[in-house]
């Protein structure tokens, strides 16, 4: 005979069983707690107070190479957009007639040496045997002079031999600097004469930025002394080395100062235009730290630690970047508002939050 429970009993035992597991499930606030968030006050600072402008990029070292003797071109081992190192053969000139004049030049050093010699060494024979009262004065006179001759022969002859060895290094052409190629002014069979353009090249090592600074700037500019340029990859390069032109142009009524970046690629090349920031004094300014800042689509905020430690994203308006990887603050968060300085871990830690206040 089958026992019939009563519904309402039913009914009760299950709501007993479901309470009973409910409380074993655990709360909100005993979930695993997330590793403790490091924080920052939103602090006031004294930043420098910059204005930017547009500049462009120049080669500090760029030259163009020119013949210094005369022949025909039998070698250009570089063309245009190839990089030279310093030093390299970027032409060479057929030097057989600078090698004749070099080898005639030599012949006549030597005999003039030898000239020299013998002259000195008759010179000091003599120079002994009016001692002995076996010459009169007027050949040791007549001696002295012939070996004055000889000499003065011998410097001439010397000079010749430099002037003969720098002719024949004329043919090789070096290259003045690291750079690169840019143009190439002569081919293969060409005659060049004295002054003949060959080649001109620039430096990608040596780099400066020339900028047009309004006059209302200029004064502060100066004083201040110090510049940033953005290159390519967003990155600030500083520089202390600025150099003012002492005039202002007549139709814009601006200022030329060039900014001296330092020595080394920053990829930037001559021609490229980039932004230069200037100080022009200082000025008290919200700024955070760059890594804290979140970016979202067209949304830009940080993770803010309020009352009882509770984590709420808070949009911004940001400003300039600035020295020290901060960024400023132009609306959205007060000064000594707390934020988070990993993002990535505020943002799990309110998804967890929100969790528990919806599961309580």
């Amino acid at each position: 005979m089958s026992r019939r429970i009563p519904a309402i009993r039913f009914g009760v035992a299950l709501s007993g069983w479901l309470g009973a597991t409910l409380v074993c499930l655990p709360s909100g606030s005993a979930l695993a707690q997330p590793p403790t968030l490091q924080t920052e006050p939103a602090t006031v600072r004294q930043l420098s107070n910059e204005q930017r402008f547009d500049g462009v990029v120049e080669a500090v070292s760029r030259s163009t190479v020119s013949a210094q003797t005369g022949g025909e071109i039998i070698e250009l081992p570089f063309d245009v957009n190839d990089f030279v190192p310093k030093g390299e053969v970027i032409a060479r000139i057929d030097d057989a007639r600078q090698k004749a004049q070099l080898d005639k030049a030599k012949a006549d050093a030597a005999r003039a040496r030898a000239r020299f010699q013998d002259a000195e060494s008759n010179y000091k024979r003599i120079s002994q045997l009016i001692k002995k009262n076996v010459v009169s004065k007027s050949e040791v006179d007549r001696s002295e002079a012939d070996m004055k001759s000889a000499r003065a022969q011998l410097n001439a002859a010397l000079a010749a031999l430099d002037q003969a060895r720098e002719q024949w290094a004329y043919t090789t052409v070096r290259a003045p600097f690291n750079g690169v190629m840019v143009e190439r002014f002569v081919d293969l069979g060409e005659q060049v004469q004295v002054g003949t353009r060959l080649a001109t090249g620039l430096s990608l090592e040596k780099l400066r930025v020339k900028a047009e600074v309004p006059a209302y700037y200029a004064l502060r500019v100066r004083e201040a002394g110090h510049a940033r340029v953005s290159v390519p990859d967003g990155a600030w390069v500083d520089s202390e080395r600025l150099t003012f032109f002492p005039y202002a142009d007549p139709a814009s009524h601006t200022f030329t100062v060039r900014v001296e970046l330092p020595d080394g690629q920053h990829g930037l090349y001559p021609g490229m235009l980039a932004k230069v920031a200037f100080s022009v004094g200082e000025r008290s300014e919200l700024a955070i730290p760059s890594q804290a800042i979140v970016h979202r689509s067209e949304v830009t905020g940080v993770y803010v630690l309020g009352e009882g430690d509770r984590l709420q994203f808070r949009q911004l308006r940001i400003g300039r970047e600035v020295p020290g990887d901060l960024t400023v603050v132009l609306a959205g968060l007060e000064a000594g508002e707390r934020i988070a300085l990993d993002p990535v871990a505020a943002g799990i830690d309110l998804k967890r939050q929100r969790a528990g206040n919806a599961h309580d």
